[in-house]
């Protein structure tokens, strides 16, 4: 149960992400209203990165492709 729920916690992430120019060019972020359980095993997995002042996740190439993979096992579609 806990690897579905880091899934959707990835998943979640991708989907509720943000496109924000940091100055070098453009990432994709979300905020971090998850289990820090899952989020932490996400930044182990380098899924996303974050520290502990941010109240936000950078989510990275490897999340976000993994995300997608996701959206296909859950029968979603990206929009």
């Amino acid at each position: 149960m806990k690897d579905q729920i880091d899934e959707l916690t990835l998943l979640l992430l991708h989907l509720t992400s943000f496109t924000e120019d940091y100055g070098l060019g453009d990432a994709q972020r979300s905020w971090k209203g998850y289990p820090f359980e899952s989020l932490n095993e996400l930044s182990e997995n380098e899924y996303i990165r974050s520290s502990k002042q941010s109240k936000s996740v950078y989510l990275t190439e490897k999340g976000i492709e993994q995300a997608k993979k996701l959206m296909k096992k859950y029968n979603m579609e990206e929009q």
